[in-house]
């Protein structure tokens, strides 16, 4: 039986059978790659650029778009290379990689839409003490900590994890390397510690999940008082995309790690998963802009000087 010292690849699970079917997802990848890339490099610059975007809520949307950059480039390079290049293998070190960056980067963005629930509460039910609680240093301590912690979650959960002897062969039922999959590999009896540390993981973010939601509460019951309608308009527009990040967010994860294992298949599994790493990426940018008009104004002040120096 191989250990995990004797193991110095991983075979993922194929995007396609055939030929054809693999460089159609190949081309498919790409396409929503670039445009993921294209979205938060869009958002980022207009942000970092304009002096009008320098508020805390701009500053944590600065924060959210660099995370899913580099979320999806955790998952999809490697994924198109083997479609590509028709191969299943990651290297052990390749593996323990993404093992490591998806779970940080996954983790820091659960915790920013966390803060980010905090910072729409503050803004629209206490908007006098607004410029004390999110003034920049607090903006940059909260956001320090969202990364700091996931950095912390992902390494006691990584370490852990490559720490586990492995019996089961090396053949990754996903198209990434994530902690379930590597659970499976593992030997009997060998794995309680990191279920463990995954139980411990789940309820801090379930503590997460409920500030939200009580954040919700407050923020809808607050503008549900206001006497002018613009108010309400212009509160639910800054709170209504947040809102739909952390939706997006939350049930694409939830349905992938907590679905009933008598609906669960390779294919579906396959399926679930590349919802989840690529669609909230790529949607974020378009769900922020859609119907914010200070970013759409970045945006187009952005693409204007981009195209003056290229003429």
């Amino acid at each position: 039986m191989p250990n995990s010292s004797s193991i110095s690849e991983f075979l993922l699970l194929p995007l396609a059978d055939t030929r054809q079917l693999q460089l159609l997802h190949f081309w498919l990848l790409l396409g929503i790659y670039l445009a993921a890339l294209l979205g938060n490099g869009l958002i980022s610059t207009a942000v970092a650029c304009d002096q009008r975007l320098h508020t805390p809520m701009y500053f944590f949307l600065l924060n959210l778009a660099l995370l899913d950059l580099g979320c999806i480039s955790t998952t999809l390079p490697k994924a198109m290379a083997n479609a590509l290049w028709d191969t299943r293998a990651i290297s052990y070190a390749g593996c323990a990689a993404q093992l490591f960056y998806f779970l940080f980067l996954m983790s820091a963005e659960f915790s920013l839409l966390t803060i980010m629930s905090y910072d729409r509460y503050v803004a629209i039910c206490k908007p006098l003490h607004y410029g004390t609680l999110m003034d920049s240093r607090a903006c940059a301590t909260m956001a320090a900590a969202a990364w700091g912690a996931g950095v912390l979650n992902s390494l006691l959960h990584t370490a852990s994890t490559l720490s586990l002897p492995l019996c089961q062969g090396n053949v990754v039922n996903q198209f990434f390397c994530e902690i379930p999959q590597f659970l499976k590999l593992s030997c009997p009896g060998f794995y309680l510690r990191e279920l463990v540390l995954v139980t411990f993981s789940a309820s801090l973010l379930f503590g997460c999940f409920v500030f939200i939601v009580v954040s919700y509460v407050q923020i809808f019951m607050a503008v549900l008082r206001m006497p002018s309608e613009q108010g309400r308009h212009k509160a639910f527009s800054t709170c209504l995309p947040h809102l739909a990040v952390v939706s997006l967010f939350l049930c694409t994860a939830f349905f992938a790690y907590l679905k009933p294992p008598s609906i669960s298949s390779p294919l579906l599994d396959l399926t679930v998963a590349l919802v989840y790493t690529v669609v909230p990426p790529t949607l974020n940018p378009i769900i922020y802009s859609m119907r914010n008009r200070e970013i759409k104004h970045a945006l187009r002040k952005v693409l204007q000087h981009a195209l003056f120096q290229l003429q």
